[in-house]
Formats: structure tokens, C-alpha cells, sequence
């Protein structure tokens, strides 16, 4: 190639947000305030920056009341997506998700007003619900976004049932060398679809299916963790606020060993890996690594580990 003539790219050097990776957080609605505002919030008056959510007042005092927020997350440009909505409060304009709302001047917000506290309840029951409540077998017992707000929340028994009552489990992806994916612990708070998109950039992870069906999957298309184009980084475990993303050699790091009773059966099927040692590549991004290096004319092949 002359001097003169510009080196290709390929679609792997783009810049996030393209064709090539579904978005997260950046094709969001702006949801914060545009300037500094005065909030009072349960008769305390706060005063929050230009950016700023109704989550982000309420987090400046005490509260009359606990307000969760489980999906939230405030690093890394990662949501608000007002999934859960356990976060609601009740404004001059109704009952809203404080963690999407913008922090307007003058309004006056109220955790305790009976309406913001009863969604707040409903909708941890509805997360409850839809949730493996097995603990005990869980590799984030005791480190668990929703086990403590369950225990703040004083929740002996969700008002709608447990996973256990309505539906079968989906089988664990245990097929990558370093992250185990159990879907029946998920609250889809899209915060490992953002971390991998918006934050790393590597287009890893999606939502896919809807309504009841509503799980994360690949944007590949892939039907385990093996089959994606993960590079094993490992932000969307360290997002994840259930143990539906847990590191590999510590998924059963704090769980309580019962006579027979495992946190693998005790969903009845596993997806199992190969057995053969792939290193932090999956095969098929190791595979489109080394056809890029190909077609840009890369000064050797590697040979992935």
C-alpha cells in the first residue's frame, strides 16, 4: 500500500453506536434536569446540580422512606433505565420513577405518600415473582442488590408467588471459561446490555424476545455465552445485581452446601461447556479477530490461546 492512500478500516475499528452494536443507554431520552433546581424532598429542601434525577435529591437525605431503585446504576453513563420501578415517588405531577425524572425546580416530592409506597411494594413483589428465590444456592448470597432489598423491604412472602409456582427454569449457560449466565435470576435491568455496548463497546449482549419472554441474549444470534463474540472482560458481571452473571470458580463461593441440593440442580439442566480450554475469547470472536488481522493486513496471524 503507497504512502499517499488511506489504510481500510474494518468494522471492528468503528466507533460505538454503529450498524454493527445495538445501543444502549445513548438512544435513551435525556432524563435530567437542564439546570441547577431546588427540590423538597419529604419537607427537606435539596439543591441538585444540571444532570441531575429526582433519585439523585432523594439520595441527598433521609428519607421518610426507603426508596430501592434496584436497576439503577450511577457510574459509567449506565441508565436510568426505569425498568423495576421501585423507585417511585410522588410528585405535584403523580407518582413517577425518581430515577427517571428530571430534577425540575420547585417540585415537591414525597416517599411516604401512601400511592409511591404501595407501587414501590408492588413492583419488588412483581421482580420477586418472576425471580429464583432459591438463596441458599446462589453464588451472590449475601451480596445481592435484591436480597437486600427484600430484607429492607421486611418481604417474608411476595404477594404474587415465586418462580417456583409458574414457570420452568431456563438451563444455565455454563459454557464459557469465565462468566455463568443463569437467566432465572435476571430482573433485566439492562445493566450488563449498556456496560457491554455503551461502556466496553463490544456488542455483546442484547434484549431480545418480549413480554414474559424478555430475556438477555447475543447479538450474534448465538444460543450460549460460547457462541457469542464475548471477550470476556467481565464489566457485565460486575454490573449485574442478582446472580444471574457470575464469575466462573466463584459461583458457589458463598452459598450454604445442603445434602444433594446444588445451585445447578437446583434449576434441573445445564448447558455445559466443551470441555476444551478456550482462554478469554470465544471461539467465534476469536475467529472474526483473526479474519480482521487478515483484511487489514496485520504483520502476522496469531494463534489465540
Amino acid at each position: 500500500m503507497s504512502s499517499h492512500e488511506p489504510e481500510p478500516h474494518s468494522e471492528f475499528d468503528v466507533p460505538p453506536l454503529t450498524e454493527t452494536i445495538a445501543p444502549g443507554t445513548a438512544s435513551d431520552p435525556d432524563v435530567t434536569s437542564a439546570e441547577t433546581a431546588t427540590v423538597t424532598v419529604d419537607g427537606e429542601e435539596v439543591e441538585v446540580e444540571a444532570g441531575s434525577t429526582l433519585l439523585d435529591a432523594v439520595e441527598e437525605v433521609e428519607t421518610d422512606e426507603y426508596v430501592p431503585a434496584l436497576c439503577h446504576y450511577d457510574r459509567q453513563d449506565i441508565g436510568p433505565r426505569s425498568e423495576c420501578r421501585t423507585c417511585m415517588v410522588e410528585t405535584d405531577e403523580g407518582v413517577v420513577p425518581a430515577c427517571s425524572t428530571p430534577a425540575e425546580d420547585g417540585l415537591d416530592v414525597s416517599t411516604d405518600a401512601a400511592p409511591a409506597s404501595e407501587a414501590r411494594d408492588v413492583n419488588l413483589d412483581l421482580v420477586l415473582s418472576d425471580h429464583n428465590l432459591r438463596c441458599t444456592t446462589c453464588g451472590k448470597n449475601g451480596r445481592c442488590d435484591l436480597q437486600d432489598v427484600s430484607i429492607e423491604n421486611d418481604v417474608e412472602e411476595p404477594r404474587y408467588g415465586v418462580f417456583d409456582d409458574k414457570d420452568e427454569y431456563e438451563p444455565i449457560d455454563d459454557t464459557s471459561d469465565f462468566i455463568q449466565i443463569d437467566r432465572n435470576k435476571c430482573i433485566l435491568c439492562n445493566r450488563c446490555v449498556e456496560a457491554c455496548n455503551d461502556v466496553q463497546v463490544e456488542g455483546v449482549l442484547r434484549m431480545e424476545g418480549h413480554g414474559q419472554d424478555t430475556r438477555i441474549g447475543f447479538q450474534n444470534g448465538a444460543d450460549t455465552m460460547e457462541g457469542s463474540t464475548c471477550v470476556s472482560c467481565g464489566h457485565c458481571v460486575t454490573v449485574c445485581p442478582t446472580g444471574s452473571l457470575v464469575e466462573k470458580g466463584i459461583e458457589d463461593a458463598t452459598t450454604i452446601p445442603l445434602p444433594g441440593f446444588n445451585q445447578k440442580n437446583s434449576v434441573g439442566k445445564v448447558i455445559e461447556e466443551a470441555g476444551v480450554e478456550k482462554g478469554p475469547m470465544t471461539p467465534m470472536k476469536r475467529d472474526q479477530v483473526t479474519e480482521t488481522t487478515r483484511e487489514t493486513g496485520g504483520d502476522e496471524e496469531r494463534d489465540w490461546p
